[in-house]
């Protein structure tokens, strides 16, 4: 079994996970930027388009390149599958990340957990699971982890650990803008009067999304084509000890232009005890934090942390 396949041994502190990038940049941004992440103290990488198989700055052959390259640099690279699958194109860019097997396969729909066909992966968020029940059958099909929602409360975190299966990791988002929705319309294209077959690529102009407002002028929601993200930036560094001490394995950081690097070393900070953990030093370019759904509470609300825990 390659190397890659292989999960680290077990440890009693978190390890840090770079999510897949759910924006589009320049093919030059994102070479540079998994060259930096080369040198970064992250366990995992996950690579691969996951929004939008219109997006073509980077092919299949140039990912397997950045992965054999963060491979070498001692990371454990994970391929992830496109979370809405509706067209031909789409599912044959589904197929070719489960068929290839010299790294693991995030699957994000149960048309890629089919595709592995029992073959080892990790669970994505957006397979919404709630229940250990879900986990011990995904666990039957061939998960070997699973990152939970985004909307899990602390509580429920917690105890769904407590219950999973034995030899199954979790993983929890803990920096970035948050995955909501998605949807088979391009809200950027809409945006810009396209449709979303003649896009003209508008989302390159957005390297964090493009922030919606309410009415009343309240930053609401991030549009990344058929993605509706937070505008928040959600934000539980201060929550990553109750989260290790908790059985959470893999803490997740969303790769955003700027904030990215500061979260990632603040978080290595806090688990080599360096510092306490506390909320990140740096945001997304004009978000502002949240914390909401960890206590049960709306998701846009940010909760200070001596709140949160009483």
């Amino acid at each position: 079994m390659p190397t890659s396949l292989v999960f680290p041994p077990e440890r009693d502190d978190f390890r840090i996970a770079l999510g897949p990038l759910l924006y589009y940049w320049p093919h030059r941004s994102v070479l540079s930027f998994y060259a930096a992440v080369a040198d970064l103290p992250v366990d995992r990488v996950y690579l691969g388009e996951t929004v939008c198989t219109r997006r073509h700055e980077l092919r299949f052959a140039q990912w397997i390149e950045i992965a054999q390259m963060l491979r070498e640099a001692g990371k454990q690279v994970i391929l992830s599958t496109p979370v809405l699958v509706e067209s031909e194109s789409d599912i044959a860019v589904m197929r070719r990340v489960c068929a290839q097997d010299d790294f693991l396969v995030e699957a994000n729909d149960l048309g890629a957990v089919r595709c592995m066909e029992r073959r080892p992966f990790v669970g994505g968020p957006h397979l919404n699971v709630y229940h250990a029940d879900t986990l011990a059958w995904l666990g039957q099909l061939g998960a070997v982890g699973c990152t939970v929602p985004v909307e899990m409360d602390g509580r429920s975190m917690l105890s769904l650990s407590a219950a999973r299966p034995a030899g199954m990791t979790l993983e929890a988002m803990v920096w970035g803008r948050m995955p909501l929705a998605f949807s088979a319309r391009c809200f950027t294209a809409r945006h810009h009067r396209l449709r979303k077959d003649a896009c003209e690529f508008r989302c390159l102009e957005y390297p964090d999304g493009l922030v919606a407002n309410t009415g009343e002028g309240q930053a609401f929601f991030t549009l990344n084509g058929i993605q509706t993200q937070s505008a928040t930036c959600l934000d539980l560094c201060g929550e990553v000890s109750n989260m290790a001490a908790g059985g959470i394995d893999y803490v997740r950081v969303s790769p955003h232009a700027t904030g990215t690097f500061e979260a990632i070393a603040h978080l290595d900070a806090i688990r080599r005890g360096d510092s306490m953990a506390g909320p990140s030093p740096a945001m997304p370019a004009g978000a502002q934090p949240s914390n909401g759904y960890w206590t049960g509470a709306p998701g846009i609300q940010w909760i200070a942390q001596e709140h949160a825990e009483a």
